[in-house]
C-alpha cells in the first residue's frame, strides 16, 4: 500500500479543487496514483473535480512572428512570473521566434545553435540564454515551437504572455482574427469531432462509464448515458462545434461559413501546458529546519 503523503494531498487538491479528505480518499483508494485519484474525483464529484485540472504552474511567455505567409509560435519557459516581465527575458524571446520564421530551425537544439547577440553575449542565441541565466539569476530555456509554411494565411492573438495561437486560413482576416481569440478562450483540442484524439476519448468514456455504472440505470440506458456524455464531449472540444464567443447563438462553423472563410488549422500554446512543477512537503521541510537549528 503506497503511502499518501500530505504533499500528494495538496497536489490533487491543486488540480481538482477537492475537499482535502475527499482527496485523501480518492489517493488512498488509488493506491497513490494522481491520475487514477484524479479520475476518481470527477466520477464522484462531476465537473468540479476537472476545475482547476488546466492551472499552470510553470512560468514563461508564448510569442509569435508572422511574416506574410511564414510564422512562428514559441514557447519559452522560466522559473518565476518576475522574469516573464524581465525586457531582455522578452526581447530574446521574441528575437527567437524571428529567427525561427527566418531560418526554419530542425527542432530547438537547431534553434538555439543560430547567431544572434543582446546584452553583451552571443554569439548564438544559446549563449544569449546562458548570460541571461547568470545575469537575471534564474534558468530559462526554450521549450517549444511550431513553424507556420504552407501557403496559407496566418492570423495570431496572443492573450497577455502566456496563451498565443495561430491560426491557418483562407478568407477573411476578421473572421481569423476573432477565430485566434475563440481558441485562446475555449481551448478547443481539434477542428472537428472526428479529429479529437482517440486517447481523450476514451479517456472522457471511462470516465462517463464509471458515472452510468453508479447510477444504477439498466444497462441499455446507461450505454445511452455513456454515448450521450462523449457525444457532448466531443462537441465541447471541437471548434467547428463549439458556440462562437462573440454570438453564442451560432457555432464557430456557421460564423465562417457566412464570413467565407476556411479554417486549415490552429495552434494552441499555453505556458506550462503538461509540465509538472514540483510540489513542496513545507511541514517535513520545517521540520528538517528546526532539526538543523536543533543540531547547529
Amino acid at each position: 500500500m503506497a503511502a499518501i503523503t500530505a504533499s500528494m494531498v495538496a497536489e490533487l487538491r491543486a488540480k481538482t479543487d477537492a475537499p482535502m479528505m475527499e482527496c485523501k480518499k480518492a489517493l488512498t483508494e488509488a493506491e497513490g496514483n494522481m491520475d487514477k485519484a484524479e479520475e476518481l474525483l470527477r466520477v464522484k464529484l462531476g465537473n468540479k473535480a476537472s476545475k482547476a485540472a488546466d492551472r499552470i504552474t510553470a512560468e514563461g511567455v508564448v510569442t509569435a512572428s508572422i511574416e506574410g505567409t511564414t510564422g512562428a509560435l514559441l514557447e519559452v519557459n522560466c522559473q518565476t512570473d518576475f522574469v516573464t516581465k524581465n525586457d531582455s527575458f522578452l526581447a530574446m524571446a521574441n528575437a527567437a521566434a524571428q529567427l525561427i520564421v527566418k531560418n526554419n530551425p530542425a527542432d530547438v537544439a537547431a534553434l538555439v545553435a543560430l547567431p544572434y547577440s543582446q546584452d553583451g553575449f552571443g554569439p548564438t542565441l544559446e549563449d544569449v540564454r546562458k548570460g541571461l541565466v547568470g545575469k537575471i539569476g534564474e534558468n530559462m530555456n526554450f521549450r517549444r515551437f511550431k513553424r507556420f509554411e504552407g501557403g496559407s494565411k496566418l492570423a495570431s492573438y496572443l492573450h497577455g504572455t502566456r496563451i498565443g495561437v495561430v491560426v491557418e486560413y483562407t478568407g477573411d482576416d476578421t473572421a481569423a482574427k476573432d477565430v485566434a481569440m475563440h481558441v485562446a478562450a475555449m481551448k478547443p483540442v481539434a477542428l472537428q469531432s472526428a479529429d479529437v484524439p482517440a486517447e481523450l476519448i476514451e479517456k472522457e468514456r471511462s470516465v462517463a462509464t464509471a458515472k452510468a455504472a453508479e447510477s444504477g440505470k439498466p444497462a441499455d440506458i446507461a450505454a445511452k448515458m455513456i454515448e450521450g456524455s462523449v457525444q457532448k464531449y466531443l462537441k465541447e472540444v471541437s471548434l467547428f462545434n463549439q458556440p462562437f464567443v462573440k454570438n453564442d447563438k451560432q457555432t464557430v462553423e456557421q460564423m465562417l461559413k457566412a464570413a467565407n472563410t476556411t479554417v486549415k488549422g490552429f495552434t494552441l500554446y499555453v505556458v506550462g501546458e503538461g509540465i509538472e512543477k514540483k510540489v513542496d512537503d513545507f511541514a517535513a521541510e520545517v521540520a528538517a529546519q528546526v532539526a538543523a537549528a536543533k543540531g547547529a
